[in-house]
């Protein structure tokens, strides 16, 4: 997953907005979102190598997502675990989410760098193993991509301000998940001084400069909206893709949020 935007709290009908693209080699294997057989409560993509996900939400109010943090000058080793497994682990359990994160920060050493938010449906928090201490997120709108939450890339800023916007214009929540989903059809690239160095190529850092991300072998895999009413109605929508940006196919799910408060 590589561009996050979220407004928590941030409207009075609506307790959580999200929209969020994951970018991936398309070489590697993943299954778009469905309930899972082996958790019938999650929702959510699942990445068939390690198991784990990039973004999901679960009947009784539970949601996850996950970022990778990008430095290209720092050299990967071998061993370490997926990090999908945090998201996929949070979905799957019942702890709090200030809990979960505390029990993620001992153990977050063994993990190449990642950006996780979690929410128990009372709380979201944010965690990163780069940054050191799990942050209780307040009401607002916030962004994230493959750095620190708001880390002001071109793309956070862009769709930040077009979440913004969406809560302001939005005419209830179908028309809202609807707004999600456009923003993040976005393809305009940032120039050239504005783009982050992360140690790429500038072909590369150029083209993941886009919310809508293309690539030889690489590129937008998925995209999500998800709304979750105050009063725990809940609307879920991903567009899968393939190469060049072909649209591959759509799940959508409405249904009640439990355990929202």
């Amino acid at each position: 997953m590589c561009l996050i935007v979220l407004a928590w709290e941030a409207r009075p009908d609506v307790r959580l907005a999200v929209a969020a693209n994951r970018d991936e080699f398309f070489s590697r294997g993943a299954a778009p979102a469905a309930w899972w057989a082996d958790a019938p409560r999650v929702l959510a993509g699942r990445d068939l190598s390690a198991g784990g996900t990039w973004l999901g939400v679960t009947r009784t109010g539970r949601f996850a997502a996950l970022t990778n943090f990008r430095d290209a000058s720092i050299p990967k080793r071998d061993g370490a675990p997926s990090r999908g497994v945090l998201a996929a682990d949070f979905l799957r359990g019942d702890a709090a989410a200030a809990a979960y994160v505390a029990a993620v920060r001992s153990g977050a050493g063994r993990y190449h760098g990642f950006n996780l938010l979690v929410s128990d449906g009372a709380e979201l928090w944010s965690f990163s193993n780069v940054e050191g201490d799990p942050v209780r997120l307040g009401p607002g709108v916030r962004g994230l991509s493959n750095h620190l939450l708001e880390t002001p890339w071109p793309k956070v800023t862009a769709a930040r301000s077009r979440l913004e916007s969406a809560l302001v214009d939005a005419d209830g929540a179908e028309d809202l998940e609807r707004r999600l989903l456009r923003l993040l059809e976005d393809r305009t690239a940032a120039s050239d001084g504005a783009l982050p160095a992360t140690g790429l190529p500038l072909d590369w850092e150029r083209a993941l400069s886009a919310a809508f991300v293309e690539l030889p072998g690489y590129g937008t895999r998925a995209s999500t909206a998800l709304v979750v009413g105050a009063d725990g109605a809940a609307r879920f929508a991903e567009r899968s893709f393939g190469a060049g940006g072909a649209p591959l196919g759509e799940v959508r799910e409405v249904f009640e949020v439990s355990g929202t408060p």
